[in-house]
């Protein structure tokens, strides 16, 4: 292995599962604490407005592995398995000389029922698979070492729910805690090529489970409540009106509109322990990195698929759903041989701009099927740290829940746009005199000519991101 490629950057690449941008301390949360994500904050460049480009698991993966939209890759909704032509960013790195590890969920193909992911050739040299916690499969990694510890998941998880939230797992077996170990594990082993290791726990995606040591930080009379208007809901699309009784529209699961004040902030303060114990695991690896001498060299990477509704506008979990608390998640990177440090950019990016920025940083030619665009201008130099894109573009393609539910999303600095296909439902929003997206303004006529401009961006964006195209001139 020649010197040049030996000597790019390793990629540490941190994804947690369905997290809000507004569970980090240094993003605002004061409630939090998260001083392992601060730190990769200020010794690198974090994103007050980055958004995935679809709010359910599988598309959102797919897209922000890829560079592409999740209309473009197969894997338009969960359940779907991604194109096997696809070129993951873990393929890429390999084609270029780096070993690629991953540990937890990848989640790019069905995993339900018993049956365990397909994989397309997406580059992984390391593969330990547990696309959730519990025991449904043989083939779950994060059980087998459970197993080699001789304790099991039944005997570590006894305590009863109560209003929707558990004790969980302890920390020293918890599902969190095993994805930093393989972390760990890999980092020492690989001293002789440069690698990238995706670390992709489960937490805190529900259930609300957090191991008792780490629910007991949190003190739930003091969680904030759910920011909710009721008397706005019948201004809402039918989806949310749905939602609002039963989460998912599952009915006979979660129920919504009977959670009573204190219960939400008992679920608030367990998903709170939730991300606490990612931060600590966070620290151990990057405590590794510098242990090894290879932090200075390694790109760290802290930021989530999607987020959780976690009772806003009277909703939980996630669906064709677009508020800030859906699509709106935490981005940090760190590189201290490579980026500036403490800088803090209000540019709207998207999750499709990783994978180009990442190529671009280790020096690897874009490739033609990106639809994403790099923003490595904004961590290595003195570029403005508010300009980027115009709009973020996001889509729902009977991902989840409700059937035959497709919508789109267009967001601006200063408004937000939703179209519902093939239903005479949508949202409009404006940011500036509305940032909490209560007041929709799509039935409005005083709006009616913003709704018709930022509808023509919409379909703009939806048409410019089909693939395949003829190479494109200009960007989107």
């Amino acid at each position: 292995m020649n010197s040049e490629v030996r000597s790019r950057p390793n990629i540490l690449w941190i994804c947690s599962d369905q997290q809000r941008y507004d569970t980090i301390h240094r993003f605002g949360n004061s409630l939090i604490h998260t001083p392992n994500i601060d730190q990769i904050a200020d010794h690198g460049i974090s994103f007050d407005q980055a958004y995935c480009q679809s709010p359910v698991c599988s598309p959102s993966r797919a897209s922000f592995l890829t560079g592409r939209y999740p209309r473009n890759t197969g894997c338009r909704q969960n359940g779907q398995t991604i194109h096997s032509t696809e070129r993951l960013l873990p393929r890429i790195l390999k084609d270029h000389g780096y070993r690629c590890g991953l540990a937890g969920k990848l989640h790019l193909s069905s995993c339900s029922e018993g049956k365990v992911e397909e994989k397309i050739d997406d580059g992984y040299d390391v593969f330990h698979w547990s696309h959730h916690p519990q025991p449904d499969w043989p083939e779950n990694a994060y059980q087998q070492w459970l197993a080699s510890k001789n304790v099991s998941w039944e005997e570590l998880l006894t305590s009863p729910e109560v209003g929707y939230v558990r004790e969980g797992v302890p920390a020293e077996y918890h599902q969190t805690t095993w994805c930093a170990e393989m972390a760990i594990e890999f980092i020492r082993s690989t001293t002789d090529q440069p690698w990238m290791f995706s670390v992709n726990m489960f937490d805190p995606h529900h259930p609300f489970d957090p191991p008792a040591e780490y629910l007991k930080r949190y003190r739930p009379e003091e969680m904030p409540l759910p920011k909710f208007q009721k008397a706005t809901l019948d201004q809402k699309p039918s989806y949310q009106q749905l939602d609002h009784v039963w989460a998912h529209n599952d009915v006979g699961g979660m129920r919504v509109d009977t959670i009573t004040p204190a219960e939400s902030q008992r679920i608030t303060a367990a998903y709170y322990a939730m991300v606490e114990l990612i931060d600590d695991q966070v620290g151990r690896m990057i405590e590794t990195l510098r242990e090894t001498g290879q932090l200075d060299n390694t790109i760290v990477i802290f930021m989530s698929d999607h987020g959780e509704m976690l009772g806003d506008h009277g909703l939980y979990l996630k669906g064709p759903h677009f508020y800030e608390e859906a699509v709106h998640v935490p981005l940090c990177l760190q590189w201290n041989n490579g980026f500036q440090k403490s800088r803090r950019s209000s540019a709207l990016v998207e999750l499709t701009d990783l994978v180009p920025t990442l190529c671009e940083a280790v020096g690897i030619p874009l490739e033609e099927q990106f639809q994403g665009r790099s923003f490595l201008p904004l961590c290595v130099d003195d570029s403005p740290v508010d300009e980027h894109r115009d709009s973020v573009f996001c889509e729902y393609l009977n991902s989840w829940t409700h059937e035959h539910s497709y919508a789109t999303m267009l967001r601006t600095n200063t408004h937000k746009i939703v179209v519902y296909h093939g239903v005479d439902e949508g949202e409009l929003y404006d940011l500036e005199s509305d940032p909490g997206e209560f007041v929709n303004l799509w039935s409005n006529p005083s709006a009616a000519q913003l709704k018709t401009d930022l509808m023509k961006q919409a379909f703009d964006r939806s048409v410019l991101s089909m693939d395949p195209l003829p190479k494109r001139r200009g960007k989107f």
